[in-house]
């Protein structure tokens, strides 16, 4: 089989100890048999701490919680999501008294948020929240504690619950909750969400995915199955004759949770195909992808089909 690996940061790959280069965000591969049970380390850059692993049948069905795997028409690809620091010295971050709650943000190898009142939660974050600002809000008259760090936002109400975790931009606090979430499309989407809150959690009330700029013509059919994914205007890229069936289409193609291009392999065995590939979920960390593929009429998708 094909094994394609990728990593959160640049990496040195090493195979039964043997150093096959660097990993990054573009795909290298190798072939292999599960069988032979490989032997795998990838050491990072950056001081943080390497990962290794036996690249066999459990691992392609289990993978370690570092790593995500996507199985490909009998191939794999290998995401190595997040390395443990070797720094693991306790670094306080932030910290506040918020309504009988004390809110702490602090690092130790990873970021996490400590809530302790009545209750207490400690929750890890993204890398990003090593730089925040916080700052007191009210939604509905009702006070919150806002965290912030780039476009990431969480949400702590008075009992000390995070009522919001999330992609955040253009936030409007008020009579409700106001926000964009930006998706990473081709289209530059957002949804354009408002909440009500009664003190306890956030209800989402309304919602609707705008895309920002038109695709180019070569991805327009990465365009529609990310706003299918997203709940654009997908309509508006099918001919007439597809538009009778377009409200079938979501169950049609599954719960999917992103769209992703097919590898050179895939295209050395179909063709220049105009398809993406689907992900679905397995299990934890697993994923399956996919393939569909479309055919255009005029500049509109007439046909649409899973590549067997």
């Amino acid at each position: 089989m094909r094994v394609y690996f990728l990593s959160c940061v640049p990496a040195a790959l090493k195979l039964n100890g043997l150093y096959l280069g660097t990993v990054d965000g573009f795909e290298r591969h190798v072939e292999l048999d599960k069988a032979d049970k490989v032997f795998a380390e990838i050491v990072p850059c950056d001081n943080l701490q390497s990962v290794n692993f036996i690249l066999d049948e459990n691992f392609f069905k289990a993978p370690p919680k570092f790593a995500d795997v996507y199985m490909l028409e009998g191939d794999a690809l290998v995401y190595i999501r997040e390395y443990a620091p070797k720094d693991m010295t306790l670094k306080v971050i932030y910290q506040t008294r918020f309504a009988g709650n004390l809110v702490t943000v602090f690092s130790q190898g990873n970021l996490y948020l400590s809530i302790e009142g009545a209750e207490y939660s400690l929750t890890n974050l993204s890398p990003q929240f090593a730089k925040l600002t916080a700052d007191i809000k009210t939604i509905s008259g009702r006070s919150v504690l806002a965290i912030s760090a780039g476009n990431k936002l969480i949400i702590i109400s008075e009992n000390g619950k995070i009522v919001f975790y999330n992609t955040a931009e253009e936030t409007e606090f008020g009579d409700g909750l106001k926000l964009c979430a930006p998706f990473e499309t081709c289209t530059a989407a957002k949804a354009e969400c408002r909440f009500s809150y009664d003190g306890e959690k956030l209800e989402l009330v309304s919602s609707r995915t705008v895309e920002t700029r038109p695709p180019e013509a070569e991805i327009l059919h990465f365009a529609f199955f990310e706003s299918v994914l997203t709940c654009g205007d997908f309509k508006q890229y099918l001919a007439a004759e597809l538009l009778p069936k377009a409200n079938n289409l979501k169950s049609y193609l599954g719960n999917f949770i992103s769209v992703t291009v097919p590898t050179e392999k895939f295209y050395a065995l179909h063709g220049e195909t105009l398809a993406a590939g689907l992900v679905y979920p397995v299990s934890e960390n697993l994923y399956e992808v996919k393939y569909f593929a479309v055919e255009l009429d005029d500049g509109k998708i007439s046909n649409l089909y899973p590549v067997e």
